[in-house]
């Protein structure tokens, strides 16, 4: 941003002076402020990727618990199964 001054002073003697002053901001600041965001920023990222990492890790030990409770479930139904049709062969066979 730039501003412009223009000052005029009259004396009483009836002289002027005048003083023109011009000042520029660039906008650049000298603090570490952006150097200290983008550190969080950084840190953030990670911890959320981390976060995500173990949650997915969960995820994973949760439906391999579903497989195996589902597979001992079928081994049991085939085990019934089994035992049914040897009780219908022994009954079958009897008569």
């Amino acid at each position: 941003m730039t501003e412009e001054r223009i000052t005029t002073v009259e004396e009483p003697d009836g002289s002027t002076h005048t003083t023109h002053t011009v000042t520029t901001d660039d906008g650049k600041s000298g603090g570490g402020g952006m150097a200290i965001l983008i550190i969080v920023l950084v840190i953030a990222l990670a911890a959320g990727a981390w976060f995500f990492s173990q949650t997915s890790g969960a995820e994973i030990a949760k439906d391999n618990a579903v497989a195996d409770a589902a597979n001992q479930v079928g081994d049991a139904a085939q085990q019934v199964g089994d035992s049914v049709e040897s009780v219908a062969n022994e009954v079958t066979d009897g008569e």
